[in-house]
């Protein structure tokens, strides 16, 4: 039988025989996944917590994927176990005497806030479809699916007058209040579950919680602003196309005013963001320097020759510095927003693949070196058919089968799923919230 990890780890000199790269590429999207998440709740808290007018146009995009984004977060950890039906164990009885436990109680807290600010948010919207679609007569089976649906996203609460409106705003800013830190918890404990990690010399450090919260947020403002920017060009190509029959419907260059205003001040904030966490991830490596514990030999020639491509170059070059210098030049375009958050979002995926993927690299022995070597292709792909049926004649999953399905789920493929997942729900949820609602009745 194969050891868990063994596919995809090549060693280099002294290194123990049960020693592999056992958390691969999905504990680098489980970081990097739950971050988004809370980036994105924390750009949408800055108008309804602190009332800056100016991401009002943003808001509810970023609270809406960061509840499409809910859903993907925790995914990764769901595909890495070998028993994935076990995973529910976490939700089903959480408690704090185990970080990863803890988990169910913190997740669960980030999605009831979230979901409870959406229906408040939107409470007036659904009412006014629900009323809209019963008055309707001859209703096609979809219109019968989405009365349905709004009827229930009521919860049977009808009353929209100024007074519950104004109660429903109330409501919106204590949850968003309550939310932030919430947000800031459910990925900083991601960082704690690393820096209470006392055998791995480079993951224990209390600023690491800290590091990957500034990150988070980082990554968060990055992916919104350059989703809201792809959703906005789709937008102005069907305004575009269906610019006669629209009637009163705003035009392309009006779309493009708007797009381009919202950018430039949600990049201000990207920025401050971006300088704090840089701060914060060279002042761990200078303490760490300064300080040259027992370990740091072993660090030094980690951080600075074996992964200095992958943090000097690959991260704090392309990832950090490239995009500081983009947003700081005077007359911020959208095609220089797209290159600034792509950079933005690789340099942070690459501060967790530093992290998770760099601090198993080296052996306990501090003597060897471990190489992971991402699975592209499955093994034993051409023996599926004949495992698959060998599964049903017998009963029993082949080895064959258990490496393909390893390699394909902790590979490329099993990474780019994950990415991919919050998009579709997010397009999904489109449907039901209307997300530019403000922009087209103004």
């Amino acid at each position: 039988m194969v050891v868990h990890g063994e596919l995809w780890t090549v060693k280099e000199l002294f290194v123990l025989p049960n020693e592999y790269i056992y958390w691969s590429i999905q504990i680098v999207m489980y970081p990097f996944m739950t971050g988004l998440v809370a980036g994105a709740f924390v750009l949408s808290s800055l108008y309804h917590v602190f009332g800056i007018q100016k991401l009002r146009d943003i808001a509810r995009f970023a609270l809406v994927f960061s509840f499409a984004l809910l859903f993907a977060a925790p995914m990764p950890i769901v595909l890495h176990l070998q028993h994935p039906f076990r995973g529910i164990n976490v939700f089903m009885t959480p408690h704090f005497t185990s970080a990863i436990a803890a988990f169910g109680i913190v997740f669960f807290s980030y999605g009831a806030i979230v979901a409870s600010e959406l229906w408040f948010l939107y409470r007036k919207h659904f009412v006014e479809m629900a009323l809209k679609l019963r008055e309707k007569q001859d209703k096609t089976m979809m219109e019968w699916l989405f009365y349905l649906v709004y009827c229930t996203l009521t919860l049977g609460v009808y009353d929209i007058s100024e007074e519950s409106l104004h109660r429903d705003e109330k409501a919106i800013k204590v949850l968003a209040s309550i939310g932030i830190p919430v947000a800031c918890f459910l990925h900083g404990y991601a960082g704690f579950i690393f820096g209470s990690v006392k055998a791995n010399a480079l993951w224990m450090t209390p600023l690491m919680p800290v590091i990957f919260i500034m990150s988070a947020v980082v990554s968060g403002i990055a992916l919104c602003m350059l989703t809201y920017i792809v959703t906005m060009e789709i937008k102005k190509y069907l305004a575009h196309r269906k610019r006669a029959a629209l009637g009163t419907f705003h035009s392309e260059q009006e779309i493009k005013s708007v797009e381009i205003h919202v950018i430039q001040m949600t990049a201000k904030y990207l920025l401050a963001f971006m300088v704090a966490a840089i701060s914060l991830e060279l002042l761990d490596i200078i303490f760490r320097g300064y300080t040259a514990l027992k370990s740091w030999d072993i660090l030094r020639s980690v951080i600075y020759q074996r992964d200095f491509v992958s943090i000097f170059v690959m991260q704090y070059t392309i990832g950090n510095l490239l995009p500081l210098i983009l947003f700081l030049l005077p007359g911020l375009t959208i095609r220089r927003t797209v290159i600034g958050t792509i950079l933005v979002l690789f340099g942070v995926f690459m501060m967790r693949w530093n992290v998770v993927i760099g601090g198993q690299a080296f052996s306990l022995t501090f003597a060897g070196f471990m190489h992971y070597h991402m699975p592209i292709i499955p093994v034993h792909l051409e023996q599926i058919p004949q495992g698959i049926s060998a599964w049903i004649k017998t009963g029993v999953i082949p080895e064959t089968l258990m490496e393909t399905w390893d390699t394909f789920k902790e590979g490329l493929f099993g990474a780019l799923g994950i990415f991919i997942m919050p998009f579709v729900l997010f397009w999904i949820f489109s449907h039901f919230f209307p997300i530019f609602q403000e922009e087209e009745t103004h």
